[in-house]
């Protein structure tokens, strides 16, 4: 009797994989806005942000200063690198003062706040002072220092009021006094009104405008009512228009917004080059250094007006370069003031954003015939050593701040060495054999 074969299994079908989308696969565009927006969420996006986005602005402005300055050294009897060398003087000391503020704990800048508010003040005194104060463009804002040096208090004023107004506002807070109006204007209101009043009795508006934002974020973040701010800037409004309708030379600067020709007298002189040096430049510019506006036709070509040197010599490409990096040093700003638990990290960092997003936005403005010429310089940028060692200082705040919450100081210790991240007093083990330490003189 034979065995009867077995039957064979049949073949079982291959699985199929499913097709890969292109549009969520990997390479698609949605697999591509998904790893972006992961990258974006990190813990450490806003400290290299801040980091990456002030160096470039800085190192670019410093490029941009010297072509732009060069002429004007040369028209005025000097040597060509003369701005540019004064300028990288002031960035090596303000990145002392930028290592400085990230150094320092947050109680250290909570202690400078008061001194540098009162320093500054007097600094503001003295300004007045025949004798002492120097008048630049019409504005007595300036301390001569002795040489080619000279100091603009004014500009020291806006650190002081983040600072000052951030640590105010943060023990009223703990303290749970802001729901009271005296407590939330006073003594707030009362000080920024005198640096204003200060800043104003020697002409300078550009810089009250900017003190005014300032004041404005502060109380924005302290949760002021919206009645609070409609009041507060209708008679902010009331000022300035008062302000302007009595002095010709500001009559003037609010009549050139827009404007494509000169006007009688020229007044609208400076408006219209800056057009013409952005007009010039097309999309990719004339060439680093070969701006035609800058040999005498544009005043000031490297400090309010450097932007417009930047879009005639580095065309749209560079000038929308230069916005990318304020937008997101802005954002990172933004989103240190938003995820911290710290009630004075959240004033000092939405106070120091409000501050250079909001001179950035009235230089960019005036250079675009957007907003009337302040005389503002742009943060970072345009050439100006009393502009650029506090805002450096105010940077190296955003960035201590930004590596001080914990997810980002969690991941700072992850990239530590294994060895950096041991506390002290442990053993590292090696591989290596024990040997015994022979006696003297055994072989």
């Amino acid at each position: 009797m034979t065995a009867r074969p077995a039957k064979e299994a049949p073949p079982r079908p291959a699985r199929r994989t499913p097709p890969v989308s292109r549009v969520s696969g990997p390479g698609g565009p949605l697999g591509l806005y998904t790893r972006l927006k992961r990258a974006w969420d990190r813990p450490l996006t806003a400290y290299y942000l801040v980091l990456g986005g002030s160096l470039l602005i800085t190192v670019l402005g410093l490029v941009m200063v010297y072509s732009a300055s060069e002429i004007k050294a040369l028209q005025s009897g000097l040597a060509p690198t003369y701005f540019f060398r004064k300028q990288l003087l002031a960035a090596v000391l303000g990145g002392g003062l930028m290592v400085l503020a990230t150094k320092l704990p947050i109680r250290a800048h909570r202690a400078l706040a008061y001194p540098l508010l009162a320093g500054s003040v007097f600094l503001m005194c003295l300004v007045q002072v025949p004798g002492i104060g120097v008048a630049v463009n019409g504005n007595q804002n300036w301390i001569s220092l002795g040489g080619p040096f000279q100091l603009q208090p004014s500009e020291f004023g806006k650190l002081a009021l983040v600072l000052w107004g951030a640590d105010l506002l943060a023990r009223k807070q703990e303290r749970r006094l802001l729901t009271q109006w005296k407590h939330l204007l006073v003594p707030l209101i009362p000080a920024a009104f005198l640096l204003l009043g200060l800043i104003m009795l020697g002409g300078d508006m550009g810089t009250a405008i900017i003190l005014t934002a300032i004041l404005f974020g502060l109380l924005w973040l302290a949760g002021a009512p919206t009645r609070l701010f409609v009041g507060v800037l209708a008679a902010a409004g009331a000022i300035g228009a008062l302000l302007i309708k009595t002095s010709a030379n500001r009559m003037s600067r609010l009549a050139c917004i827009g404007a494509t020709d000169p006007g009688p007298g020229d007044q609208c002189w400076q408006a219209v080059h800056g057009i013409y040096a952005l007009a010039s430049g097309g999309f990719f510019g004339s060439g680093l250094g070969a701006s035609m506006e800058k040999w005498g036709e544009l005043p000031e070509p490297h400090t309010d007006f450097i932007f417009a040197i930047t879009g005639e010599e580095l065309g749209l490409a560079g000038t929308l370069s230069v916005l990318a990096l304020f937008a997101a040093l802005g954002y990172a700003g933004i989103r240190v003031a938003g995820r911290t638990e710290d009630p004075f990290v959240r004033y000092a960092a939405g106070g120091v954003t409000t501050w250079i997003t909001a001179q950035a936005v009235v230089n960019i403005g005036a250079v675009l015939g957007l907003l009337p010429i302040a005389g503002v310089p742009l943060p970072l940028f345009s050439y100006g050593g009393s502009a650029l060692l506090p805002t450096m200082f105010a940077v190296g705040l955003l960035i201590a701040f930004a590596r001080d919450e914990p997810a980002a100081r969690a991941a700072l210790a992850m990239r530590q060495p294994v060895f950096a991240r041991m506390p002290a007093g442990v053993r590292r083990k090696t591989m290596r054999r024990r040997v015994k330490k022979r006696p003297s003189g055994e072989r």
